[in-house]
């Protein structure tokens, strides 16, 4: 398998850092600053874990890494904070499906403890009808079963049944691997993912013989991330001022824009985000500002740049939100 393909990590930097976001709101003029709160993860771990404390809305707490490097009940890995309801937990959890070709999390609520568990099933059941609608697919293939997930020691084991390698080509193969990845990792207690197959590990993966040396993380698929990817606010999610938004971004300079458009279609914010790193080494970005809505209704995040050859704007992924004045 010396010519199969390869997953070739790239090297990530994770710091904590401010966030300055100058805003522009139509016809004021008006200039504000917006700031990140809370600290950074540690090198190598998990980019998607929204900081400990923050302002906005949209925002939440993480569970705390364990330390010690050993295995963490999957109950301290909620990505937002958890509501109770009798003896039942629920867990507001971000499962990745694909826009266009990159991957890009929609929100699901899952039951504690089992909760990577009970994400990667709701990754298999794909898409609802009005993320479809949004242009949210998936590369995994229907009647995929979950026959277990074990996470020690910060490594999530995910054995799926023998339909998830059918059929497809190289790109179909990295996208379904990078959505349970992203999915799977999105918890603060795992870091990376080993596959099985029919409860076989994987070291090459469907008809193309992709080559998997071992568990695999986000840096793995790089690749398959958008430019800019905004892990929160999810699709559909309703937005109120000031917006926190958080991820992950590798863009030219680390500097890209995110526009907040309210349901008649008016520029209610546009404001100018700089990641920690960026330029070929993916950064985290975390920032909160006002926007000004002229109705309340469907609107839409935009993550985008400025084309450092012409200037001219290139569209990196959107989000849809419901706006609130």
């Amino acid at each position: 398998m010396n010519s199969a393909p390869s997953l070739a990590p790239r090297r990530h930097r994770r710091r904590s850092t401010v966030v300055t976001a100058a805003l522009t709101l139509p016809l004021l003029a008006v200039t504000a600053c917006g700031t990140t709160t809370g600290t950074g993860t540690p090198g190598g771990t998990n980019p998607s874990t929204p900081p400990t404390a923050g302002t906005g809305t949209s925002g939440g707490t993480s569970g705390a890494r364990d330390p010690s490097g050993t295995t963490a009940p999957e109950a301290t890995a909620a990505p937002t904070t958890s509501t109770a309801d009798g003896t039942t937990t629920h867990v507001r959890a971000g499962v990745y499906f694909l826009h266009g070709e990159k991957v890009s999390p929609a929100p699901r609520t899952v039951t504690a403890p089992t909760t990577a568990t009970a994400a990667v099933q709701a990754l298999l059941a794909g898409p609802d009808r009005s993320e479809r609608a949004h242009g949210r697919a998936t590369a995994i293939p229907s009647g995929t079963r979950l026959r277990s997930l074990v996470v020690r020691n910060h490594v999530a084991t995910v054995d799926l049944s023998g339909r998830y390698d059918d059929g497809g080509g190289s790109l179909s193969m990295r996208e379904r691997l990078a959505q349970v990845v992203f999915t799977v990792t999105r918890f603060p207690t795992v870091h990376k993912v080993a596959f099985e197959v029919d409860g076989k590990p994987v070291t090459s993966f469907g008809a193309e013989g992709l080559v998997l040396n071992g568990p695999v993380g986000r840096s793995d698929f790089e690749d398959r991330a958008p430019a800019v990817l905004v892990e929160s606010p999810l699709i559909g999610d309703t937005a109120r001022t000031p917006l926190r938004v958080w991820g992950s971004a590798d863009t030219f300079e680390s500097q890209f824009r995110l526009r907040v458009t309210d349901t008649t279609g008016r520029t209610a914010a546009d404001v100018v985000v700089r990641a920690t790193s960026g330029t070929g080494t993916r950064g985290t970005f975390d920032v909160t500002f006002p926007y000004k809505a002229a109705r309340t209704g469907p609107g839409l995040l935009t993550a985008y740049v400025l084309s450092p050859k012409d200037g001219q704007l290139v569209t990196v992924d959107t989000v849809p939100l419901n706006v609130n004045r």
